[in-house]
């Protein structure tokens, strides 16, 4: 028989064991922005956001690459400019996105030629930006099954490039490429950003937050996410946009039409508990006509709430990055520091 010492013995392990099992290990939370304009300010507002999150580092696009039907090569489409330096106690972590069809037009001897035109380009403009050097290269691009061998080729020559050498090479990550992994494959780089984002279906008539949809998150992470086999990041939204409609077929996203447009009742009409506008007049500022449809897309604290929660359930626990969409005083005012401080709490 057990004696009272042995029993009490049992009672700590066992407690102990539940205790452990109850208690998951947190990741080491790296908070900061994507800087998506094409001419970099440092405007005293957004470096304060900086600051208050403690970010060291801020991804900057560089540049798109498209490819062009005249000169038959890809070429650096709306680069950025820095008319200030970045902050001296902020590292630089460049992106380049690349339209994924550039892969359908080229072969793999012009993929190395590209390679070497990104890595001389982004170490130029890093120098523009006030900084001698940067440690990681971020690459955006929406590849698929027919693009995926040429753009892991190019992955590869990125990598072997001298001026690239000692540095991270990263990628970013959409929710199908997770689901779809054997059709997809897996990138040859470091590790990956997932960008909880534009998930929905943008060209579809209805009422459908397009920017975040949990039931897509659902879908696609649910049963995968946990099994990607390089290590995540994640990029979360804060920006909003208008969707336009004419005559129930999409039309574009206007630039044009922000919150204050929205709430002008002399121009819209919103439909009764929706996400759409019916707009009242003509409205040639943003060419829009009588008649069309705005469908206003917004992020709210709730929802950022709800998409780190789900995905704490499936990232493993480790040192991440976590990537707002993007640094900008109009889309921030929307969230209280507290606010964001809660979702990156929840990783």
């Amino acid at each position: 028989m057990l004696n009272k010492i042995d029993m009490r013995k049992i009672s700590i392990l066992v407690i102990s064991v539940f205790f452990f099992l109850g208690c998951k290990q947190k990741s080491i939370v790296h908070p900061t922005f994507y800087y998506w304009k094409t001419d970099y300010q440092n405007k005293k507002e957004e470096s304060a956001y900086l600051n208050q999150f403690k970010s060291n580092s801020l991804y900057v696009r560089i540049m798109d690459v498209d490819f062009n039907p005249d000169l038959q090569l890809p070429v650096p489409v709306s680069p950025i400019k820095f008319s200030d330096p970045i902050p001296k106690e902020t590292d630089i972590i460049p992106v380049v996105f690349i339209v994924n069809q550039v892969f359908n037009k080229i072969d793999t001897n012009q993929t190395v030629v590209m390679a070497d035109r990104i890595a001389k380009f982004v170490a130029a403009k890093v120098k523009q930006a006030g900084k001698p050097n940067y440690q990681e290269l971020q690459i955006d691009c929406d590849w698929t099954k027919g693009t995926r061998n040429k753009y892991f080729k190019f992955l590869e020559q990125l990598k072997a490039n001298p001026l690239l050498k000692g540095k991270t090479i990263s990628v970013t990550l959409r929710l199908h490429q997770v689901k779809n992994i054997v059709s997809s494959g897996v990138p040859p780089v470091e590790k990956a950003i997932l960008m909880c984002y534009n998930m929905g279906n943008l060209r579809k008539y209805g009422e459908q937050n397009s920017i975040l949809d949990q039931n897509e998150m659902d879908l696609y992470l649910k049963d995968y996410l946990g099994q990607y086999p390089i290590p995540l990041d994640v990029a979360l939204p804060i920006f909003e946009w208008a969707v336009v409609f004419r005559n129930g077929q999409y039309a574009g996203i206007s630039k044009r039409i922000s919150q204050v447009q929205i709430d002008d009742k002399k121009l819209f009409k919103q439909r009764e508990n929706s996400i759409l506008y019916d707009l009242l007049v003509d409205y040639p500022a943003a060419g829009l006509k009588k008649g069309d449809v705005v469908r206003w897309e917004r992020i709210s604290p709730e929802d950022l709430l709800a998409t780190s929660k789900f995905l704490s359930r499936y990232l493993a626990p480790r040192d991440r990055n976590l990537v707002f969409y993007h640094l900008d005083t109009d889309l921030l005012k929307h969230f209280t520091h507290e606010d964001l401080q809660k979702v990156i709490a929840n990783f």
